[in-house]
């Protein structure tokens, strides 16, 4: 638990925050299931792009990933590119 409180609380935030994330899963858990098959990966791939940029468009990102990644690339110089 200590490592954890030797980030900033940008960082910790998003550490913390999955719902973004398994609400992102959920989205394309069920964009998938409804389309069944694909006549090819490309095709699969086109549909998980379009569901990416709707899910985005709904404005449901994590407010504070710019200050953390920027936080992370200081950071982890060389690690992380930002």
């Amino acid at each position: 638990m200590i490592p954890f409180f030797a980030f900033s609380a940008a960082i910790r935030k998003i550490i913390y925050t999955t719902n973004a994330v398994e609400s992102l899963n959920r989205v394309l858990k069920k964009t998938l299931k409804t389309k069944g098959s694909f006549p090819t990966e490309e095709a699969a791939t086109k549909l998980i792009y379009l569901a990416i940029r709707n899910f985005e468009k709904g404005g449901r990102a994590v407010r504070e990933w710019v200050a953390a990644r920027n936080q992370l690339a200081i950071m982890f110089t060389g690690r992380f590119d930002a």
